[in-house]
């Protein structure tokens, strides 16, 4: 398979584990997906060869807690505001954009977010995002079920 989904965030701020939480979960659902929670410029190296790309993190975008949104970083360019509460000097954002500026972008790059309101340090994630991890791992437990389906048919 030609995708990496990785899930971005801080394990002890609250709700901005939700990216990890995603991977965490997709793996128990036995999808493979990448823990990260470094400096968001290191995002290029690790999707580095992949042609689609789906990143999951906290956002702070102004909607109910809980609330999942999404972004297609290739045909559009991905804002800064809703990744402020991150505790790097550089955003997602920034990584995607100077993915793109050195062409470094995979094919398809897919940004999904869950709406964060607590991110006090050393607390975990709240129901409403809890939930969120779980409704987002599942659609995106069907998406890889659907791409792996594609995949085998047109390998025949």
């Amino acid at each position: 398979m030609h995708t990496r989904i990785i899930g971005i965030g801080n394990p002890d701020r609250g709700d901005d584990t939700a990216g990890l939480l995603v991977a965490r979960r997709l793996r128990e659902l036995d999808i493979d997906a990448a823990e990260f929670s470094g400096e968001a410029l290191s995002l290029i190296d690790l999707w580095e060869g992949y042609e689609n790309v789906i990143l999951v993190d906290a956002v702070v975008t102004g909607t109910t807690s809980g609330e999942i949104v999404s972004w297609n970083a290739c045909e559009q360019r991905v804002p800064r505001t809703p990744f402020k509460r991150s505790t790097h000097t550089f955003s997602i954002a920034d990584a995607v954009e100077l993915g793109r500026i050195t062409d470094k972008l995979p094919e398809a790059l897919i940004i999904f977010g869950i709406e964060g309101r607590r991110f006090t340090p050393g607390t975990g994630a709240s129901k409403r995002v809890r939930d969120a991890v779980e409704r987002l791992a599942r659609q995106l437990a069907g998406e890889v079920a659907r791409w792996q389906n594609t995949d085998a048919s047109t390998s025949r």
